[in-house]
């Protein structure tokens, strides 16, 4: 039997303070954390006060109208503020602190899967039973073996969302066409986040438990734990403080669920529905740092909560049971938080992390969507997050500049004695990047392996050592080696029949820079074409994405738009390593290959190309630097446009300029843009070579103050359109569209619109690619 304390219904403390006020003292719901000063549990003040600037810059770029802010540690609270306003339209009303906020998808872990955990505990369900023993009609059309553990983790296959037509004709016909849903993916292979998946527990309460999910959390979390400001659909008082999002049927949603299929549920939904505020979170973050406890009261008990915040390895990433912790989803993660971590974020804006480990939370609230549902918080909710790590006194800094030992693909083959090449007669992609990390190539490595025989070598865009900036690069030998090489960038981009002789395995060793036009990611999907064709073996020695595996931006290119610069539908900025984007080639393109991934080890998803201890080299002749690289999804993208790149300079893609272009004009509009992470100067240049060579160009130099903060692509959108109503008659806005890709987008620069409404044309498709991408994701 688990350890009570007290676990008190939901009505104890109107008992208490009403019926036997002589009792309160013994019944009375726990207290708010006491404040403290940050010093009293070692964290640095200075340090936290830097979030209002950062907040200070996402209200300039309307992000949010407003937030609040709160953190924690040891117990205490150390942080709270709110910022902003609370509402801007019908008319402007501020921020506070006891704001009432629309949890959304935070329902997930705080409700509903608390709520199944004590089920779990009371031993009413089992975390390996099917859903199907509790809610017999879930059981059909290939869902009768979905467990709850697979609910709780996203790998049950359902559909993120089904259609709003199935809630039309009120919750009892909804719930039947959920039941009858069939699955995307089977159970258990693919992680698909998915809103049904918890609709479907937030049943299973009810049928469990006799109590719809709002009374069975109302009486079993909050009440015990004194949280009155939360809970499912509140009351009048509190939906006078709640922050609006958008416009329902003419009126403000102000209390009133923003999520649709829970709106046409009741307001009551496993996914979506409840409301808090930050003080009342604070107290349910607190307990799980305490292990299932809080101010005397136990809500779970220690076992559980470990349980359910034990990482559980899903395709593409960790999980908790109803919570994150490293998957695609996990933007609003603090940089300098813990393995242990736990975090969800809400689509309305809302975010929250737990770190026991440095027995920290972070909560992070804000209605992102009013008025018009545009903003955007979930790099800022992680920022926040990074700073609060980072005030932790004795803590190194921010795991994004720790320097840690990655072993990439090729040292990890090697040590392993190049067991998936035994036996194999070799084709290796690859060029000057090709190295271990004591800079020895690839290519030599190979040749010299016991049991491995290499036949020939090919080169991508740049050649086999990266200095041709031309078209039409020959066929050459390599000295070292002695064996030919192909080129894939003179007169075929793709390896041919005859290349391939004698040759069962393509191995692919080169450096992408992390943006879906840099070539050479298209020369592997080339090549893997190929094997697949020539039934070969592939194999890809991963490599670290040099700009980090978290951001994700931009639009994903349409339909029918593939080419040499756009292989496959991805975002502009993927976020993905060449292993993690050859799974996706492979599974979505049915190549049906024999691939192996050889994983890079020691990567943390976060760390920049600096933070892996691996050499740099420049990948390209005009790829010169990180800083190059982190600039580059944005500012490349008007590379086919009459501006010069700063090709020809020094400091490529750092710069861009034109003969006509007045360098401190566009910089004071782009300084008053309020674009994060990066400064902007006029300058002057006159490039020796490419476009404008030996033309003196006015510019604009851009500096990167913060690389966490920085947007690239939202950068380059904010430079395009700049120079689009600066310059209508001389700017080529139009040729834009040839690496961005989307024609939505590119219509709305033309027409005038604004950055944010350009952005809005492709959230959809990245919210779907961000999906998709999950599941081939390799790294923690």
């Amino acid at each position: 039997m688990r350890p009570w304390k007290v676990r008190l219904p939901w009505w104890a403390p109107i008992l208490a303070g009403v019926l036997l006020p002589d009792a309160a003292p013994a019944l009375a719901a726990p207290p708010r954390l006491p404040m403290a000063r940050p010093e009293e549990v070692g964290m640095d003040a200075a340090r936290l006060a830097q979030i209002d600037a950062i907040v200070e810059e996402g209200l300039r770029a309307k992000k949010m109208p407003g937030c609040v802010v709160a953190i924690g540690r040891q117990g205490k609270s150390v942080f709270l503020r709110a910022y902003g306003y609370r509402q801007i339209l019908p008319e402007r009303a501020a921020m506070t602190t006891d704001t009432v906020f629309d949890m959304a998808s935070l329902t997930k872990p705080v409700t509903t899967a608390t709520s199944v955990m004590i089920l779990f505990e009371q031993g009413k369900v089992r975390l390996d039973d099917p859903a199907a023993k509790y809610i017999p009609e879930f059981g059909q059309n290939g869902k009768e073996g979905i467990t709850l553990l697979q609910l709780l983790t996203h790998q049950a296959g359902l559909v993120p969302d089904n259609p709003l037509g199935d809630y039309r004709d009120g919750p009892e016909k909804a719930w039947e066409r959920i039941a009858a849903l069939e699955p995307l993916a089977k159970p258990g292979a693919k992680f698909i986040y998915s809103d049904m998946h918890y609709i479907v527990l937030g049943e299973l309460v009810k049928r469990v438990s006799g109590k719809r999910l709002d009374e069975f959390s109302r009486e079993h979390i909050y009440a015990p734990l004194g949280m009155t400001e939360t809970g499912f659909l509140p009351p009048e008082e509190l939906r006078r403080r709640a922050a609006p999002t958008e416009k329902r049927d003419g009126g403000w949603m102000r209390g009133e669920v923003h999520d649709p299929r829970a709106h046409l549920l009741g307001g009551v939904a496993g996914h979506a529905g409840l409301f808090s505020t930050a003080s009342d979170l604070a107290v349910y973050a607190q307990m799980m740092l305490g292990r299932g406890e809080y101010g005397g009261v136990r809500v779970l008990a220690p076992e559980t909560v470990d349980q359910m915040t034990k990482p559980y390895r899903v395709p593409g990433g960790l999980r908790g049971l109803g919570w994150n912790m490293r998957t695609g989803y996990s933007k609003n993660r603090g940089a300098g938080f813990s393995p242990r971590a736990f975090g969800h974020g809400g689509f309305t804006g809302t975010v929250l992390w737990i770190d026991p480990q440095h027995e920290l939370f972070v909560i992070f609230l804000s209605n992102r969507l009013h008025p018009d549902g545009k903003g955007e918080v979930n790099l800022l909710a992680g920022r926040i997050g990074t700073i609060a790590a980072e005030a932790i006194a004795g803590k190194e800094t921010s795991e994004v500049f720790k320097t840690s030992e990655v072993s990439a693909g090729i040292d990890v083959l090697q040590r392993d004695g190049f067991r998936v090449l035994q036996g194999r007669r070799v084709g290796l992609v690859t060029n000057h990047t090709g190295v271990n990390r004591k800079g020895i190539r690839t290519a030599k490595l190979l040749k010299e392996a016991p049991g491995v025989k290499l036949v020939a070598l090919f080169s991508p865009e740049h050649g086999p050592r990266g200095e041709f900036d031309v078209t039409g690069i020959p066929d050459s030998r390599d000295e070292e080696t002695g064996v030919p090489i192909f080129s894939l960038y003179g007169k075929t981009q793709r390896p041919t029949a005859p290349m391939l002789q004698g040759i069962d395995t393509l191995v692919y060793d080169v450096q992408d820079i992390g943006a879906r036009f840099y070539t050479y990611v298209t020369t592997m999907g080339y090549a893997m074409q190929a094997a697949a064709k020539h039934k070969l073996r592939f194999v890809v020695l991963d490599r670290p994405n040099p700009i980090g595996g978290i951001g994700v931006a931009g639009p994903v290119l349409d339909p029918g738009r593939e080419s040499f610069v756009a292989f496959h539908r991805t975002a502009v900025r993927h976020g993905m390593t060449v292993g993690e984007l050859a799974r996706m080639f492979d599974d979505e393109l049915h190549l049906g290959l024999d691939l192996v991934v050889v994983r890079a080890e020691g990567w943390r998803r976060q760390a920049l190309f600096d933070a892996t201890g691996l050499r740099w080299i420049n990948p390209s002749p005009n790829m010169r630097s990180l800083r190059a690289a982190i600039l580059y999804p944005g500012v490349c993208l008007m590379e086919r446009t009459n501006l010069s790149m700063g090709r020809g300079t020094e400091t490529p893609f750092e710069l861009i300029g034109a003969p006509w272009l007045d360098g401190k004009r566009l910089s004071d509009e782009l300084g008053r843009s309020g674009l994060a992470g990066v400064r902007f100067e006029p300058v002057t240049f006159t490039p020796t070579s490419s476009v404008f060579q030996g033309r003196p160009c006015g510019g604009v130099k851009m500096t990167i103050t913060d690389r966490q903060a920085i947007e690239p692509v939202h950068m380059g959108i904010a430079i395009a359109y700049h120079l689009r109503r600066l310059y209508p008659a001389v700017f080529e806005a139009r040729k834009i569209d040839v690496l961005l890709g989307d024609k939505a987008a590119i219509d709305a620069l033309l027409a005038g619109k604004s950055v944010a409404e350009i952005e809005a044309t492709w959230q959809a498709g990245l919210a779907d690619f961000q999906k998709r991408r999950a599941t081939y994701l390799l790294y923690d």
